[in-house]
């Protein structure tokens, strides 16, 4: 894989016992630390920092002082920058998109959730996979990769995918409605994809709000929407 412009080059292994395609003793950690936490820790600074800086400003030294290891080793796990972007990309983008599948489920009886329903079950799916790093949104949408990079395509093949979910989910809504129009669904896929974003960009600006919070008062604002008038 191409990498992007700011990335470092993995430094050389040493020798010693057998190890990982990675460089990496099988099950090693450091410190003490499993390599499986060690991993977790990592993810879990990178997510923060490429969320609020994105990947082109993204520091390697700023994530390996967050854990407490040596940037050396972020390359030994991960390969290089892109490899742990790309690793925070998959694991977000895999909670967002089997939460809002679960949210969009049918029930053990068969039976799906209303068509209107589904919005707000959606939204607090989304809330939910983001409270604890809020940021990891914006490492899907992030705005600094370079078009036509390898990076730029894992994100788009990933927003697709919700954007897929949410094209479904729309087209429920208004065929409950008996709207058949795929005009007014893409329409009505692309407003709805908005608002989630800029949703989650709100609530972000307003720390303070929990998950909980944020569903409560998302349906409180769809219900004024839907209320007649």
């Amino acid at each position: 894989m191409n990498t992007a412009r700011g990335s470092s080059p993995a430094p050389p292994t040493p020798s010693g016992p057998r190890r990982t395609p990675s460089g990496a003793a099988p099950g090693a950690g450091t410190k003490g630390v499993p390599r499986a936490r060690r991993e977790a820790q990592i993810l879990a600074a990178a997510v923060e920092e490429f969320g609020r800086h994105g990947h082109a400003s993204a520091s390697m030294a700023s994530i390996a002082r967050c854990v407490g290891v040596t940037k050396p080793l972020l390359y030994t796990y991960f390969g290089s920058k892109d490899g742990l972007y790309l690793a925070c990309l998959e694991h977000i983008a895999h909670r967002l998109v089997s939460a809002i599948e679960g949210a969009m489920e049918p029930d053990p009886h068969g039976a799906g959730p209303a068509a209107s329903r589904v919005p707000p079950r959606v939204l607090a799916a989304v809330f939910d996979v983001l409270e604890e790093q809020r940021e990891a949104w914006f490492v899907l949408y992030d705005r600094t990769l370079k078009p036509g990079s390898d990076l730029h395509g894992a994100a788009h093949a990933h927003r697709a995918a919700i954007d897929g979910l949410a094209a479904s989910g729309t087209a429920d809504v208004l065929r409950g409605q008996g709207n058949e129009d795929p005009l007014d669904a893409d329409a009505l896929k692309h407003l709805w994809t908005g608002t989630v974003g800029a949703l989650v960009g709100w609530w972000i600006s307003h720390p303070e709000q929990s998950a909980a919070e944020m569903t409560a008062r998302c349906a409180r604002l769809l219900a004024a929407i839907r209320a007649p008038h």
